[in-house]
């Protein structure tokens, strides 16, 4: 890091951080990227998807020949992506996924499209779950339904005898053997049959009915998830929110009162004009993110009154973000100069400043493919000790955003605002307390880590062990070379992730995007040095005026 009132110098032996780049992008590629040992935090596609457009012709068809229903033609039909992430977990968890594959998945596929087709304008819904690489339909339900659970019972009723002939017709029109079922479970106007002879693991297949008057309205075959396991999930679950509550939440707040005290007490050294680009940045970004995710909001329910007032929550909630990290970029960068004669994020007008960010961006993505690299070998630790595992999470997913190439924005969004408020302020403000360099580090990276809790990887405790290293060496880089270098680091970081997600999707315009996203920072860079060298850099000057007089 600079010190103020020096020439703006990056100071670096890049053939040491070329080779651990090449080593951490090496280990990258093997134990992230090939498919023998893919980790599950990347999604899995090893077939190429229908479209969505694919998905609802074959739900309209099915619906119209199959189950006798006239479908309205809307040209805003609702095609989502769905999984039953319970299964997956399951399957993950026992390292049962390979053999599911093989066996299983083409006729019981864990991840589908969900087409919700309507019948008339007031009618209930038809949601219609489709093969994602097949366009077979697997699963059909009138009310919606949450991962496979079954619908809501309705006020009709259809006995118990009625239930049985109607399942049993279905099920031998579709080719399954009678004899080998047994029914498990008849209550209200639901019927579940199993088949004890087909299983995987502990998980048995199932076969799940629901009855409206005198016809079936969902038949949903999946396998079973043990009860162990989903309890154990739960407990996990619970474990992440207070984690997320407390551990993040509270804590995080709590550095944004900081923030706002230390802004105003080192008004002096900083400017109140710095941070407004940066922060309107991430609360423009932020919100053009959630409407890019509402085909996922309205698959999880919220239309109307719901999903405006959900908007303006998360409107207001954006809001406080984008304060928090502006009073988080003027509090740290007036405390290292106040306290420590630091300049942390220099400032446009200072002579060198093009150079100084082409560096910046430069280390960053050098320090990028070393973070993949450790990345990579903590996940392969963490399954050696911790046998730690993950599943899928639909509402995350890029296949179910409006314009899923918009993904990598959100690598941005995190580089600029975590850095600043863990690393530019967090640090600093650690410091004043503890004296000490290192848990002055290590105390902002445990909150932030907390904050990714929720992520479906379990045991929960996996992720933070994960970002506090990681956060860690985010720690290291600030220190060593500044906030620009640190949140280049980051972005890329991000940028590479999310331009595989993209690649999983399998066509020109995402793939595209994908590469797109990986080069962002070199472009972003190049155009600020371009822009900053065509001014006049006025020279440093070292000797005192009245020596030169």
């Amino acid at each position: 890091m600079n010190s103020m009132g020096h020439p703006l110098k990056l100071k670096t032996n890049y053939k040491v951080l070329g080779l651990l780049g090449t080593i951490g992008l090496i280990l990258f590629i093997i134990i992230q990227v090939f498919p023998i040992t893919a980790s599950d935090t990347l999604e899995q596609q090893t077939r190429d998807m229908i479209s969505k457009e694919q998905a609802l012709e074959a739900a309209t068809t099915y619906a119209e020949s199959q189950l006798h229903v006239h479908i309205l033609s809307n040209p805003d039909t609702l095609v989502t992506y769905q999984s039953h992430s319970d299964l997956y977990g399951y399957l993950s968890k026992e390292k049962l996924i390979k053999e599911y594959n093989a066996t299983f998945e083409n006729k019981y596929p864990y991840d589908v499209y969900r087409v919700q087709l309507q019948e008339s304008n007031t009618g209930p819904f038809l949601n219609i779950d489709v093969h994602m690489n097949t366009g077979e339909i697997v699963a059909f339900a009138q009310e919606k339904d949450k991962q496979f659970d079954l619908v809501k019972p309705t006020k009709e009723t259809t006995s118990t005898t009625n239930k049985e002939k109607l399942a049993e017709l279905w099920l031998t029109k579709l080719g399954y053997d009678l004899s080998k079922l047994e029914i498990m479970n008849s209550d209200n106007n639901t019927l579940i049959y199993t088949d004890s002879n087909t299983t995987i693991g502990n998980s048995e297949l199932q076969f799940k009915f629901a009855f409206g008057s005198e016809r079936i309205i969902s038949f949903q075959p999946s396998f079973s998830v043990p009860a162990e396991h989903t309890a154990y999930v739960e407990n996990e679950r619970t474990k992440a929110v207070w984690m997320t509550m407390l551990g993040y939440g509270l804590l995080t707040l709590a550095l944004g009162v900081l923030a706002i005290v230390y802004s105003a007490l080192t008004r002096r050294h900083t400017s109140f004009a710095r941070g407004i680009f940066l922060s309107s940045f991430y609360f423009i970004v932020s919100m053009l993110s959630t409407f890019n995710m509402l085909p996922a909001l309205e698959a999880e329910g919220l239309t109307g009154i719901s999903l405006t007032f959900g908007l303006i929550f998360q409107g207001l909630f954006t809001l406080v973000m984008a304060a928090l990290l502006y009073f988080s970029l003027i509090g740290g960068d007036g405390l290292w100069r106040k306290e420590a004669g630091l300049n942390p994020w220099p400032r446009g007008k200072e002579t060198g400043y093009g150079s100084y960010v082409l560096h910046s961006m430069f280390v960053g993505y050098l320090w990028a493919l070393i973070l993949l690299g450790a990345q990579s070998v903590i996940y392969f630790i963490l399954d050696l000790t911790l046998h730690s595992w993950s599943t899928t999470d639909a509402s995350q997913s890029p296949i179910n955003m409006i314009y899923p190439w918009m993904l990598p924005l959100l690598a941005w969004v995190a580089g600029i605002s975590e850095e600043a408020v863990y690393r530019l302020f967090g640090i600093k403000m650690m410091k004043k307390i503890v004296k000490n360099t290192f848990v002055a580090c290590l105390i902002p990276s445990i909150i932030w880590a907390f904050g990714h809790t929720l992520y479906p990887i379990y045991p929960v405790i996996s992720r933070p062990i994960e970002l506090v290293v990681i956060g860690l060496l985010f720690s290291f880089i600030f220190l060593r070379y500044g906030y620009i270098a640190v949140m280049f680091s980051h972005v890329v970081f991000n940028s590479i992730l999310m331009g595989f997600s993209l690649f999983t999707l399998n066509d020109p315009t995402n793939i595209t995007a994908g590469i797109l996203s990986m080069i962002m920072p070199f472009i972003v860079a190049s155009v600020i040095y371009l822009f900053y060298s065509r001014k006049k850099e006025q020279p440093y000057v070292t000797t005192p005026p009245e020596v030169l007089q």
